[in-house]
């Protein structure tokens, strides 16, 4: 098992530990390698693969922080600390709607833990530094570019997800550390955007902290926050030439036992118009719990369609983890 991550930022971009009031080599001393592996016949593994690497957080009492995709329907995981030290671990908890992973070591180890800070405090403009695991060599210094809603295909929304430049180059999982030294968010995706109208340049978006807050006891004694699940339909959906056109369909998902199409263009949820992702979602969870039936008006070729789709818990589709 590697003890570290084999690659390493541009110096330019490396963080400075004397440009910092807070102990910046502590502070990244709490963020670990991940690595993963996850079964050939899991869910989630034709679309993520069976080998996972990236990042994962200690928030304290040896329990990590890291994305969920990470971890999700893994069979083990490794934990690569800066202090040299490598620790199994095991899933305590996934948070689909949020994303959030929870793993908690095997073995007691010494290595300090970020404090959890306060992300609705945290300002564009804000100069902060994406920790990964290996130190500063391993980190980056990049200020918040932007905060906003962000809806993904995938039938994920985050309302008010922090975005950062320049971005990590192994983004998942890593610490977004505030000026007070404070964990603010956890990476979850690289993305492309033009600033003032220049070159698409990447850029990070996080996870904000303070959506943990309310179900970290829940992710920690039951593995998955204590509320009814959204319903889940499947779809894979994006915002194309002013329609919701269905670019694709979940193996196995409510979407595509219904009949669903891909180029379908969605116009409406239960009798409401929808025009872009993240309305299409807060329609379709409005309808109920998971299991109930949604309706959804389609246009295909030009002529409109009524479909009712059963939805589905998603966490159901996925292996549970193992435990060690």
């Amino acid at each position: 098992m590697s003890s570290g991550p084999e690659w390493r930022v541009p110096s330019g971009i490396q963080p400075k530990p004397d440009e910092y009031e807070y102990d910046l080599d502590k502070a990244l001393g709490a963020v670990a390698a991940l690595r993963s592996t996850v079964p050939q016949d899991a869910y989630s593994a034709e679309t993520l693969g069976t080998e996972r690497q990236g990042n994962a957080v200690h928030i304290g009492d040896g329990r990590m922080l890291t994305i969920g995709y990470l971890i999700n329907e893994a069979e083990t995981i490794w934990l690569s600390f800066s202090n040299g030290k490598v620790f199994q671990g095991t899933t305590l908890g996934y948070d689909h709607e949020t994303g959030f992973g929870l793993v908690q070591t095997l073995g007691r180890i010494d290595v300090p833990a970020l404090e959890i800070g306060d992300s609705d405090a945290a300002r564009i403009g804000e100069l902060v530094v994406v920790g990964g695991a290996g130190g500063a060599k391993h980190s980056v210094a990049a200020e918040i570019t932007a905060r906003q809603e962000f809806a993904g295909y995938w039938e994920y929304l985050v309302e008010d997800a922090l975005f950062i430049a320049p971005s990590h180059p192994n983004w998942g999982g890593t610490a977004l550390i505030g000026r007070g030294g404070d964990l603010l968010g956890i990476g979850s995706l690289q993305l492309e955007r033009a600033r003032d109208g220049g070159k698409p340049e990447p850029i990070n978006m996080f996870v904000p902290i303070n959506l943990l807050k309310p179900i970290f006891k829940d992710l920690r004694m039951h593995g998955r926050p204590n509320r009814p699940p959204r319903p889940w339909l499947g779809v894979h959906a994006a915002e194309i030439d002013g329609n919701l056109v269905v670019i694709g369909r979940a193996q196995r998902g409510p979407a595509r036992r219904a009949g669903l199409l891909r180029g379908d263009l969605i116009v409406g949820v239960a009798g409401q118009p929808v025009h872009d992702l993240g309305g299409l979602y807060r329609k379709v969870w409005s309808v109920g719990v998971a299991g109930i039936e949604i309706p959804l008006l389609v246009i295909r070729e030009g002529k409109k369609l009524d479909l009712r789709i059963p939805s589905a818990d998603r966490a159901g589709m996925f292996k549970a983890p193992k435990m060690h």
